[in-house]
Parts: structure tokens; C-alpha cells; sequence
């Protein structure tokens, strides 16, 4: 349920967003609310736009997994849409068929099977976009612990565009 601010709040989130230099008050409400995801550095490589929804990539093995939230009030968003690729044993993140998307279920949790990912340049780790229209686009690049692990979580705070 969204944050309702009341004339104290109103009034300290406008200063607050002239102090900042912003007119923007809804700005404003997030920095006093959940911040949102910013994109990580090489979150964006090898990224294909459009890739399919698909059940599982590859034979599977291994679970990317995760939620999506909006900015602000924190409340899960349902439908959105979450590329995930990696470097795997099946195949390198450039290629096609190491790509593809999942979407969230209605409390805001995706997962998408998919085959064991593997270091590539010294590190094991995956790569996901949320990519859908109605907030702006989210890349993440996380790492995992340990190349023997069989799952990764990655979490989005995506702002409205």
C-alpha cells in the first residue's frame, strides 16, 4: 500500500526537494521511501533486447532467482519482465541460447532454471535486465559466492519512468 504523506511530510518532502535543488517532490518521497536499484557496471554486456519467455534456458540445474518492487512504497510488481543470461557449461553469455526471460508472479518473485553458471573472466556470475516499459531499465551483474553454488538471487527497486 503506497506511503500516504501527511501536511508535515508534504511540507519537510518539499523542502527537502528545494534544498536538493529538485521541484520534483515525487523524487523527493522516494529518497524518504525504498531507493531504487541503481544499475551495476557491466550489467548491460551482452544483453539482447527482446528475448523470449521461455520455461528454462538450456537443460537447467541451476536457479536464478528474485524479486521486484517498486521504488517509494516498496509494493511487489506483478508481470514484469526479467532477462536473465550467463556464461554456462552449455554455452558463453553472448550466445542467443544462453538468453532468456522470465516475468514476476503477483507477489513480485521471478525464477527462471537454468544451466550452471561457470566463471567467466575469473568470475561466476549472472546477468539480468528488467526491461519492461512502464519503469526504467534495471541492469544487475551479480556474483556469486562460490562456482559450486546452484542458485543466485538478484533484486530490482525500479522507479516509474
Amino acid at each position: 500500500m503506497p506511503k500516504i504523506l501527511d501536511r508535515r511530510g508534504m511540507i519537510a518532502t518539499g523542502c527537502a526537494a528545494v534544498a536538493m535543488g529538485s521541484t520534483d517532490l515525487l523524487s523527493a518521497a522516494y529518497a524518504n521511501g525504498l531507493k531504487p536499484t541503481p544499475s551495476m557496471r557491466g550489467g548491460a554486456n551482452n544483453y539482447l533486447p527482446g528475448a523470449p519467455i521461455v520455461e528454462k534456458i538450456g537443460g537447467g540445474g541451476f536457479w536464478m532467482r528474485g524479486t521486484v518492487r517498486r521504488a517509494g512504497d516498496g509494493a511487489p510488481l506483478a508481470g514484469q519482465r526479467i532477462q536473465i543470461w550467463a556464461h554456462t557449461t552449455e554455452g558463453y553469455e553472448r550466445d542467443p541460447h544462453s538468453h532468456g526471460a522470465t516475468q514476476t508472479d503477483a507477489n513480485g518473485v521471478f525464477r527462471l532454471e537454468m544451466p550452471q553458471i561457470v566463471p567467466a573472466f575469473g568470475q561466476a556470475h549472472g546477468h539480468l535486465a528488467c526491461d519492461g516499459d512502464e519503469f526504467e531499465t534495471v541492469f544487475l551483474r551479480p556474483v556469486m559466492k562460490s562456482s559450486k553454488d546452484t542458485s543466485l538471487e538478484a533484486h530490482f527497486v525500479l522507479l516509474p519512468v
